[in-house]
């Protein structure tokens, strides 16, 4: 909008004068006037909005931007001034952010809370929507579980508190508590927020200590109906597994085996260490990769369907949607039906009600996986009759097919769950300022699982067939009630929240297993029928939380920013006169760039200071943990049997309190080239007390631990993101974001003030470490001497002696190795767009932490099972530092300090998703019914590259498992708007 008036130009050039202001007539300092045409002349406006500038006379327009505004051209009229209104684009810092029980601008943050949006969470096709923002947030650590079908994911925040306790984030949904993620579909989801600082979690008091994540669903919109139509469809590969040894390599390390053992020297001595069928399968080339067998290419799809409209009174969003997942085994499948309606109302001027409701069904059948047996049975033999039929135990051996599984109502295993959300509010606007909210939610669970294995099936063996079956129902009612006043006053502003919230959790179980069923076919479904070891339990869980809240925000003139917090919570969870505990929290924000001194510069569009402290709680453990619970037992009276009790392993504890965590955060906000370049730096220090810690209790108390608050833990990093968009104002567009986190995980104290061996707990160190002997090498030729001092010679693993003393012995040569606890991990975000098409290159890193994967170990030296390709084994001619030499009366667990091997950094870097995508100009799409279409391919998880050359094929995210390999996905899928 512009207003026109004033002096007329002379001459070759032109005067251009004028003022910028908001859409309420406030001034705006600092925009950038530039000339349209000419770039190198421009100008910025100044405290009072006003601009001056002398252009030449051919210029006929001004390009005028501001941060947080849209960006207008304004056409020049010779001898006018220019009265410049520029409109908010609701972005960067006027966006909202949603905190706990409320919303604030992001430029009024005071805690350290990073926002992503749901389009961003929608980029990288998952089943689980966490997974797709694995590296983008700085401080939240995100692994898959496993590679099967119906796998989650792994999530802390900012570190490992708890040792025994859980360290998962509290998860809201639409201001519910919620922890079954893995059921909203990414295309449902408007923002997720992740509070990282006890400021921002402690209004979630003994919940939020491990870090809170909130997701907020799409809502409906005033206007016309919009459909919206997802889809996507792809395959899934294994990424990386270990070979197992070829024939030739196979039969090499059996003769070695025997070598060692003076047993075998040459191929004529080939009679004495192979059996007779075994050497006829040697003769024929009978040999079997069971990998090749087992695994197949997966499949996945997901369709979702999201319709939204809605008046001036009444908005509605509805979705539905179905994920069907094959995964590599052929056994492993998974099926999600999910359905959303969320309802607002405007019901007079004063009063808003609506709701929020979500059912997700779930049908899996869960596949054992039979990669364990494959790796461990001698590929020798037919697995096959002539007549088709599997042999179930090749070459009349011992160890049964993997394949058996396979075999008709062989084995079988089904999971059907449904859940249903639903949570209903009101609110109330009575007068301006004001509001009062009362929600409360319902999450109902209905689960039952079966299986069947039968008699002739990896896991029986054999045995007698084994029939389980299991339902659990729950429910969790989450009632929140909220007050909030906000009033401005001079340059004061002033926000008051209070919180009352109660929870009531509910469950109960059956569970039945028999053995010796009559029919096969009737699986899992006739448990009445197993002939023997029939036994059924019930089980019964409650517990509840109640809590009171207040929050104050204040900000003087919009530049020093305060909020104080305080939670009261009482669990019932805990002992009598230790229920309750309070939680507070002061923070407080200074935007510098808003400062006098600060108006002339122009280096910074952003920049704030941020300092925070508070104590949040943790209980998560079971409840009845302070009492102790009987257990039957086989009892007699002479000789007749009769029922006795004794004590469970685990005693109650009548003490047991909260786990507290106090955290400072110092944090800084800044932003370059009028928002162009921005990011946040954190630096956190978490202490963690009164740890909920499973203390092991002597075998002479006729019980094995206690639950008690002993021990104190340690997390402190900081944590980096930047924000750019390098290309911005062509038709070539090219943004790129960077996080990254470092974190240091240490245990400040334990029962004793001293290490605990026995659990693998160390004053100084990681939560989880690998204590171990320090593997050298292996004693090699001319080395005898030495290594007869410690009983050992050439061929045996060489471990440091630690103090010394010429002996090897558990208590005083072990060493921590390593800990799976990265020291850093971050990610490099790119998204590139030219004029319809978009390309996002996604790169993660997770580096400095240690494995000992079981394929590294997966190593037989008596050469009867199967062993990994890449075992490097020692003989006289091959002095090899990597593995023993094979002896065929040696068992790997037999081989002294065998424990050591194996151990690898499992650093990698891998390139987490490339999506490559067309959207169709409206030129085309200007005369039908389809308003937007994008077509897109998307790979994921496609390279990984690995410090070590020992991982090279395999995925270092598994861990050190080799069950349910890591897959790669690629797919192709299309997003229309109708």
């Amino acid at each position: 909008m512009l207003v026109l008036s004033a002096p007329n130009a002379w001459g070759q050039e032109q005067s251009v004068k004028g003022t910028v202001k908001d859409p309420q007539g406030k001034p705006l300092s600092g925009a950038t006037i530039r000339s349209v045409g000419n770039n190198s002349i421009s100008t910025s406006s100044d405290a009072n909005g006003n601009f001056s500038l002398k252009l030449p006379k051919e210029v006929k327009q001004l390009s005028v931007t501001y941060l947080g505004a849209d960006a207008q051209n304004v056409a020049i009229v010779p001898g006018k001034a220019l009265s410049i209104v520029l409109q908010s684009n609701d972005s960067q810092l006027d966006e909202v952010v949603v905190v706990g029980y409320g919303t604030v601008k992001k430029r009024d943050l005071t805690g350290s809370v990073v926002s992503v949006k749901g389009d961003e969470i929608a980029k990288v096709p998952s089943a689980n929507m966490l997974e797709s923002v694995q590296g983008k947030v700085s401080g939240m650590d995100v692994t898959r579980s496993s590679g099967s079908a119906s796998s989650g994911v792994n999530i802390t925040i900012r570190g490992n508190r708890s040792i025994t306790a859980q360290n998962g984030p509290l998860y809201i949904v639409d201001g519910i508590q919620y922890s079954n993620i893995q059921d909203i579909n990414p295309n449902d989801v408007e923002s997720m927020e992740v509070l990282k600082d006890a400021s921002s979690t402690a209004i979630y008091g003994s919940r939020g200590a491990n870090g809170v994540i909130i997701i907020t669903t799409k809502k409906g919109k005033t206007g016309a109906a919009q459909i919206a139509f997802n889809a996507y469809a792809g395959i899934s590969k294994v990424a990386r597994y270990p070979e197992v040894m070829n024939l030739d390599q196979w039969v090499k390390l059996r003769r070695e085996a025997y070598r060692t053992t003076g047993k075998w020297n040459s191929e004529s001595d080939d009679a004495a260490i192979f059996n007779t069928a075994e050497l006829d399968a040697i003769k024929n080339n009978e040999y079997t990769d069971y990998f090749d067998l087992l695994v197949k290419d997966g499949f996945q799809q997901n369709y979702q369907v999201g319709i939204n409209a809605g008046t001036e009174k009444t908005k509605v969003y509805f979705s539905g949607d179905f994920l069907n997942e094959r995964g590599i085994f052929e056994q492993d499948r998974s099926n999600r039906f999910g359905g959303r309606l969320n309802i607002d109302q405007e019901l007079g001027t004063n009063f808003r009600a609506g709701m929020q409701s979500q059912v997700t069904h779930y049908k899996i059948q869960a596949a054992r996986d039979p990669l364990n047996q494959a790796n461990k049975i001698s590929p020798l033999g037919k697995i096959y009759n002539d007549d088709g039929s599997l042999i179930l135990y090749p070459l009349n051996g011992s160890a049964i097919n993997p394949l058996a599984d396979l075999e008709p109502n062989a084995y079988d295993a089904q999971n059907i769950a449904t859940r249903t959300l639903i949570n209903g509010y009101l609110e109330l606007k009575p007068w301006k300022g004001f509001s009062g909210k009362s929600t409360i939610g319902v999450t109902l669970n209905n689960n039952r699982e079966g299986s069947f294995a039968g008699m002739y099936t990896i896991d029986r063996n054999g045995s007698a067939s084994k029939a389980t079956y299991g339902t659990e129902n729950s429910h969790l009612v989450n009632w929140e009630n909220v007050l909030s006043y906000q009033n401005s006053f001079g340059d004061h502003n002033l926000t008051v929240t209070a919180v009352n919230s109660i929870l009531w959790n509910r469950s109960d179980h059956i569970d039945a297993s028999g053995e010796g069923l009559i029919l096969d076919s009737q699986l899992f479904y006739a448990l009445g029928n197993a002939s023997k070891n029939l036994a059924t339990t019930t089980g019964y869980s409650m517990n509840n939380l109640l809590s009171f809240a207040g929050r104050v925000n204040y900000s003087y003139k919009g530049k020093y920013l305060l909020t104080a917090t305080g939670r009261s919570d009482g669990s019932s969870i805990l002992a009598k006169g230790s229920k309750w505990a309070f939680f507070p929290s002061i923070a407080a924000g200074w935007r510098i760039v808003d400062e006098s001194f600060m108006k002339n510069q122009t280096l910074f569009s952003e920049l704030k200071a941020r300092l925070s402290w508070g104590r949040a709680g943790n209980y998560a453990v079971s409840p009845y943990s302070t009492q102790s619970n009987l257990s039957r037992v086989a009892f007699a009276y002479d000789d007749a049997s009769a029922t006795g009790y004794t004590f469970a392993p685990q005693i109650g504890n009548a003490n047991l309190g909260w786990e507290i965590t106090a955290t400072t955060n110092a944090g800084l906000d800044f932003g370059f080239m009028k928002g162009r370049i921005s990011g946040t730096i954190d630096y956190y220090d978490s202490k963690t007390s009164k740890l909920l810690l499973e203390r092991g209790l002597p075998p002479s108390t006729g019980v094995s631990n206690v639950i008690q608050n002993i021990g104190k833990t340690r997390n402190r990093g900081f944590e980096i993101t930047v924000n750019a968009d390098i290309l911005k104002d062509s038709n070539l567009k090219w943004n790129t974001s960077i996080s990254y986190t470092r974190n240091k995980e240490e245990i400040v104290e334990l029962v004793t003030n001293a290490d605990d061996i026995g659990n693998g707990w160390f004053i100084g160190q990681p939560t989880t470490v690998f204590y171990d002997y320090d593997k050298l090498g292996i004693w090699q030729l001319g080395q005898e001497e030495e290594a007869a001092k410690f009983n050992q010679k050439p061929g045996d693993i060489r471990v440091r002696d630690v103090n010394g003393d010429g002996k090897i012995d558990a208590s005083n040569d072990r060493v921590i190795i390593g800990t799976p606890r990265p020291k850093w991990f971050g990610s490099w975000d790119n998204t590139f767009s030219y004029k319809g098409f978009d390309l996002n290159i996604l790169l993660f890193a997770r580096w400095g932490q240690t494995l000992q994967p079981n394929f590294l170990r997966r190593y037989d030296p008596q050469g009867l099972g199967q062993s990994t390709a890449i075992i490097d084994y020692w003989t006289p001619e091959n002095p090899t530092n990597a593995n023993p030499r094979p002896n065929s009366g040696l068992s790997l667990a037999s081989t002294l300090y065998s424990s050591s091997l194996g151990y690898v950094d499992g650093s990698y870097l891998r390139i987490r998703n490339i999506s490559l995508g067309y959207n169709f100009p409206q030129s085309i799409l200007k005369d039908g019914f389809i308003k937007k279409l994008r077509v897109y391919g998307t790979a994921k998880n496609p390279f990984t590259w690995t410090k070590s050359d020992l991982l090279n094929s395999y995925d270092p995210e598994r861990g050190g498992s080799e069950n349910f390999p890591m897959t790669k996905l690629f797919v192709f899928g299309v997003n229309v708007g109708f």
